[in-house]
């Protein structure tokens, strides 16, 4: 276990293994991350209401890519549904249902760096959660020059742990501007203005300049008039919030309505995210095993491939038992996603997980959010170890530069990011280059 200098804004603090790493940058060009669905397919029926289609798409972010798709068939957002988000930087393959639109007209659609592929016809929709997990296939450029020892070294950690640390990646929280989670904090604490403030201005480092000036500009001059104005069309969602405090500029509850409803959610669910990664940090850094159980601890078994959500309090009498089933595959330890209703474990896990929420000064019920009641969240529990299927590597020659480069591929659980598997090889403080 590795601490980091700093603590990261999204709460990874550690890393699992103490090896130097390879170094190098993810997405020189956005094909160089591909990730395609394993798919859940419907069940196909001739007259069915819906259109099965498989999307690739090379640099989009989903809700625009929704969004397009929307305004080209002429029809709501809500009559397209998808199991998973991308990586907008990325070349990815997934599936998504068309409530009653006819197969010609998704085959007439032409947006650039898109393809659809239209499959059957269903009665049932392709849903949020709705798959099995990723196949990803990536390369990493700008490598350290003898890396193969230190790529050796913690492939060997990894497999012999059965895994990596389950850490909400960067895009959960937004790769750019990784404020997902701090709009959210906002909402939880009641503070609306200050959760649209930091999505619509809020300028930071890394993104175009044009937009930096004119988040800066807002940020100082609160003129959402002279905003609405100048943002460019590519900050659409940011306009569309900007339309509504120029009506009424105390209105806040009502601009984050104009958000697409998955994303006002993912507020919420990226500050439980950012809990959840200060938590496994904690444990790890305590020397305590993410692989398997302790006193205290609170499992999830496995029922054939699915997860049971039964939670499973680890004590004395079960604890060999347990960390048996842990070791074959059929349960896995948690940790909390807080919420109005979930439960703490008990022991040191438990004193973790009571620390890092006491930390926030948050309570069960600020996750009851009655002026959004949509956005409101009971919480849960979430693996803490995520497993990793046929990884392997090998070194390849340059094609973009004089470099050359490592490829990696590997399957990964759904909810569960390539690039927290990715950091440990890579080693970057970082999360820019993720």
């Amino acid at each position: 276990m590795k601490i980091l200098d700093h603590e990261y804004q999204i709460g990874i603090e550690v890393f699992l293994t103490n090896n130097d790493g390879i170094g190098g940058k993810l997405r020189t060009i956005p094909q160089d991350f591909n990730v395609e669905e394993i798919s859940k397919y419907p069940k196909e029926k001739l007259d069915g209401r819906y259109s099965i289609a498989e999307i690739s798409a090379i640099n989009w972010e989903t809700n625009h890519l929704i969004k397009e798709l929307s305004n080209r068939l002429h029809v709501s957002r809500k009559r397209i549904t998808f199991a998973g988000t991308k990586d907008k930087r990325s070349k990815s393959k997934r599936l998504m249902s068309f409530f009653k639109i006819n197969y010609n007209d998704l085959n007439e659609i032409n947006l650039k760096d898109v393809e659809i592929k239209y499959l059957f016809q269903s009665d049932q929709s392709v849903r949020i959660g709705n798959l099995i997990g990723n196949k990803f296939d990536i390369n990493i450029r700008g490598i350290k020059k003898n890396y193969s020892k230190n790529i050796d070294e913690i492939y060997s950690i990894i497999d012999k742990y059965g895994g990596f640390p389950n850490f909400y990646g960067v895009q959960r929280f937004g790769a750019i501007r990784p404020i997902t989670h701090i709009v959210g904090r906002y909402i939880v604490n009641g503070d609306f203005e200050k959760a649209v403030m930091t999505y619509i201005a809020n300028p930071m480092v890394g993104e175009d300049q044009l937009s930096y000036d004119l988040r800066d500009e807002l940020e100082k001059s609160h003129d959402f008039s002279s905003a609405l104005k100048s943002y460019p069309n590519h900050l659409g969602f940011e306009k569309s919030m900007l339309n509504k405090l120029v009506v009424d500029s105390n209105d806040f509850i009502s601009a984050l309505k104009e958000l697409p409803r998955n994303l006002q959610t993912m507020f919420i669910y990226a500050y439980q995210s950012y809990l959840f990664n200060k938590i496994i940090s904690k444990r790890i850094s305590k020397n305590i095993p993410i692989n398997r159980a302790i006193i205290g601890d609170i499992i999830y078994p496995l029922k054939k491939n699915e997860i049971d959500v039964r939670e499973i309090p680890v004590t004395e009498i079960n604890i060999e038992k347990v960390n048996n089933e842990i070791s074959k595959g059929n349960a896995f330890v948690t940790g909390v996603l807080f919420g109005s209703h979930s439960n703490f474990s008990k022991g040191e896990m438990g004193e973790i997980e009571n620390k890092v929420i006491d930390e926030e000064k948050i309570d069960h019920r600020d996750f009851i959010i009655p002026e959004i009641p949509y956005i409101s969240s009971n919480g849960s529990r979430r693996a803490i170890l995520a497993s990793v299927k046929n990884l392997n590597y090998s070194l390849k020659e340059g094609s973009i530069s004089d470099d050359n480069y490592v490829n990696i591929k590997f399957e990964l659980n759904k909810g569960c990011y390539a690039t927290s598997l990715l950091r440990e090889f890579m080693k970057s403080d970082d999360i820019r280059n993720y």
